[in-house]
């Protein structure tokens, strides 16, 4: 009986080995929360070759959109945990959206296995060319002297770029009205136009117009300045160092996902964020390279999560 259980747990170990040298023996799913063609779309794109590349299998995307990218979230978290189904995790999803709607089908936390983080988007601040100030400070000052006048722009209610604003409105002390859009698209209109006065996001959208000189970027909302703006400063630089924000991609699996298939992705993953093609890539579009354990882009998510809640209760926004 005894040497009958032991060689039952010699092959279930053996088995459990082989499973992991031959990991993914078949095609892999990388989930993506939002429709082709945007930064989520490219990013997964690229991250989904240089998989294939390492694996040996193809990594192909399933484009999942809809509310915010919460209908793929549902989606991945309820896929089997196999380790064929990747999720394309990113701010919307594990931390801004659980913040402010209550009533979503799924939990951040708890049904989601982190793998990586993949790359972050730093806010910059973004002011309209006929505005006044030229610099940070001198943004803080026109907005104290006059409480509400000035105006920024976003994608929504709720929206990242929106919650960027309340974030900065609370690191700054000042009060500025805030005017949602139906994406960012007609808020950069409203922008370029004068008739708002500053955004909060991530720069690439907005680069052409920096460069003609429609825009002015103030800051950036990150430790260390962009490659892409060297001659911008960033917020600590320009005397708001509370203010430090960025949106962020990463690599999930759903929870219970096995830890060896974790592992693999996360190796693969990290050997193809060292590539230079794929950090000039990055760079094109605004982004730093991440990378990390699976444990730290845990713990990056929870403090986000708890960060997010705070500034959503502060400023009221719920969505059911």
């Amino acid at each position: 009986m005894h040497r009958q259980l032991g060689f039952a747990l010699v092959a279930l170990v053996l088995a459990t080995s082989a499973t992991a040298q031959n990991y993914p023996a078949r095609p892999v799913k990388l989930l993506v929360p939002f429709p082709p063609g945007g930064n989520t779309d490219i990013v997964g794109r690229l991250i989904a070759q240089k998989l294939s590349d390492g694996f040996g299998q193809q990594v192909y995307v399933e484009n999942r959109g809809g509310a915010g990218g919460t209908i793929g979230a549902e989606a991945a978290a309820k896929s089997p945990a196999d380790g064929y189904t990747l999720f394309f995790s990113t701010t919307g999803t594990l931390a801004s959206a659980p913040s402010m709607q209550p009533n979503l089908r799924y939990d951040p936390i708890k049904d989601f296995a982190p793998i990586t983080t993949l790359a972050n988007a730093p806010v910059v601040v973004i002011v309209a060319a006929s505005l006044p100030p030229r610099t940070l400070g001198e943004l803080i000052q026109a907005a104290k002297g006059q409480p509400g006048a000035l105006k920024f722009g976003s994608a929504g209610t709720g929206h990242f770029v929106h919650i960027a604003g309340e974030m900065f409105k609370a690191a700054a002390a000042v009060d500025m009205l805030h005017v949602p859009y139906k994406g960012v698209a007609e808020a950069l209109t409203d922008l370029l136009g004068g008739r708002i006065d500053v955004m909060f996001d991530a720069f690439a959208q907005y680069e052409p117009h920096l460069q003609s000189g429609k825009l002015r970027a103030l800051a950036v909302a990150n430790p260390t300045r962009l490659a892409r703006l060297p001659e911008v400063p960033t917020t600590a630089e320009a005397g708001l160092s509370q203010y430090q924000l960025a949106s962020w991609f990463g690599l999930a699996a759903p929870a219970g996902t096995p830890r060896d298939a974790i592992d693999r992705v996360n190796a693969e993953a990290r050997k193809a964020l060292a590539m230079a093609d794929v950090r000039e890539s990055l760079a094109k579009l605004g982004l730093e390279p991440g990378g990390s354990t699976p444990q730290e882009y845990a713990t990056m998510i929870a403090k986000e999560l708890a960060s997010w809640r705070q500034v959503v209760t502060a400023a009221g926004i719920k969505i059911e």
